[in-house]
């Protein structure tokens, strides 16, 4: 017994096994063969290397987002002159990676909470009993009284709401703030890749206060530069900037940071591309429904210890800052994974000729008997 366990281990440990080949020398196999190796060996060097780049492991940032309008508005309605700044225009105020910039308007001055009748063609009524008392219309201003009050040539519900109560069905056209095609945009944005402990800003090297102060943003001859005018942004996301400015849109600014980090890390700069959201100027169907991007906004005050406000519905152009990142670098982890997986696939020509070999060709008996070695069951007695 314990001579049959030496004699087991040692051919367990002292003996190696190989499997048997056989050559055939047939052309057609032969060329089949080859070409799958090609094309596995194309597929590996030009697919997992070359172009999936997988000997590199990869990083997204985590990133950081600060923006800056400048410029100054004018408009002249019915007499009264006015300028608009960045406090006016900005919504929210505080430097977001998403905000929005006024460019049309329609402003209700002087509202004080009363009753007040509804708008000419809007919640229309011929008597008292089409006005409920109490009630509310989701498209009216405020709580109805049951009053049926006469204007003119038409009589609508009197309402307890601001008032006068807002008149929106006219936009102006063209719009108010067509001088803020003319603002500037100033994005300063940071990344950091934590993998390969890299920190980067869109303030590369050469950019610098002095240069700030006098680029603008061209794809072609100032692509590094920061400061963007509202105008080129319009139009480089393929929007008409009356068109957009009229009742509001949407565009993306996207900071592309794609990395090599095996070259120097200074190499490593961000690319802005521009797309159109909401808003296409191309769209003609007037039936739509909700039309551009607008939204309301009141300014409180008291005159007379009377509590007042001045509505504006706001139409603007809303930005969204979107930073998309991709970093490489060698890594041998990956590179030997990608060279391990690929030595396998090259056993996809061996079971494929074999198929060939063993049940297509004409003398395949022949070569299954070389191939394999049959033995007749032995029984001990």
């Amino acid at each position: 017994m314990k001579s049959q366990i030496t004699n087991a281990l040692s051919d367990f440990f002292f003996e190696y096994e190989t499997p048997r080949q056989v050559l055939v020398r047939n052309r057609r196999v032969g060329v089949v063969c080859r070409l799958i190796q090609l094309g596995v060996l194309a597929y590996i060097i030009g697919w997992v290397f070359i172009y999936e780049k997988g000997y590199q492991s990869t990083d997204t940032a985590v990133s950081s987002v600060f923006t800056k309008m400048k410029g100054v508005g004018y408009t002249s309605e019915i007499g009264k002159e006015r300028v608009w700044d960045v406090a006016d225009y900005v919504f929210p105020p505080q430097g977001d990676s998403s905000f929005v910039v006024m460019t049309n308007y329609i402003i209700t001055e002087g509202q004080n909470m009363s009753k007040c009748p509804e708008l000419p063609g809007k919640h229309n009524c011929t008597s008292n009993k089409d006005c409920e008392g109490g009630g509310f219309k989701r498209t009216g201003h405020g709580q109805m009284t049951g009053v049926c009050v006469k204007l003119n040539t038409t009589q609508t519900c009197e309402v307890l709401a601001w008032c006068p109560v807002e008149d929106d069905r006219k936009i102006p056209d063209p719009p108010m703030l067509m001088s803020a095609e003319n603002y500037t945009l100033f994005i300063k944005n940071s990344v950091t890749f934590p993998l390969f402990g890299v920190t980067r800003s869109n303030l590369v090297e050469g950019i610098d206060a002095e240069y700030i102060s006098k680029c603008l943003h061209d794809p072609e001859k100032a692509p590094l530069c920061p400061i963007f005018k509202l105008g080129d942004i319009v139009k480089l996301s393929g929007f008409n900037f009356e068109t957009i400015a009229k009742v509001g849109g949407a565009i993306g600014i996207v900071v592309d940071w794609t990395c090599n980090f095996d070259t120097d890390v200074r190499n490593c700069k961000p690319k802005y591309n521009f797309h159109g959201l909401y808003g296409n100027p191309t769209e003609t169907d007037k039936a739509r429904a909700s039309v551009g991007y607008n939204f309301r906004y009141a300014k409180h005050y008291l005159e007379d210890t009377i509590q007042k406000r001045t509505l504006l519905k706001v139409f603007g152009i809303r930005i969204d800052i979107i930073v998309q990142s991709l970093a490489r670098k060698f890594d041998i982890i990956p590179t030997l994974t990608a060279i391990g997986s690929g030595v396998g696939i090259f056993g996809v020509a061996t079971v494929v000729c074999d198929l060939v070999l063993l049940y297509l060709l004409p003398k395949r008996e022949f070569y299954k008997n070389m191939k394999f070695k049959y033995t007749d069951t032995h029984i001990q007695k």
